[in-house]
């Protein structure tokens, strides 16, 4: 599935991914291929994802997590969007 990361400021991410973790309001919840339609509205806390090939854009807030193609990106809140299994996540 498409993963897009977007602050106000830029794109921090766009690439292909086999899994997204999100600090939602109501808790942290996963992400996968094929995942039903969905809005949530997110929290503080840390947006994990496995990368399935090299990302068309990467920025350097996103820090490497224990190998294995696996980062994590710090959000302060946010909104994400999954539709036809491609996530817009809109982060502050």
């Amino acid at each position: 599935m498409t993963l897009e990361i977007l602050s106000p400021e830029a794109v921090l991410f766009s690439g292909l991914v086999a899994q997204v973790t999100l600090p939602g309001t109501s808790g942290e919840f996963q992400v996968l291929p094929g995942h039903a339609s969905i809005i949530s509205a997110l929290k503080e806390g840390s947006v994990r994802f496995k990368v399935t090939e090299k990302p068309s854009h990467m920025d350097s807030s996103i820090q490497e997590e224990g190998g294995n193609d696996n980062y994590s990106l710090s959000i302060r809140g946010g909104v994400i969007e999954m539709d036809e299994n491609k996530v817009v996540l809109l982060a502050e």
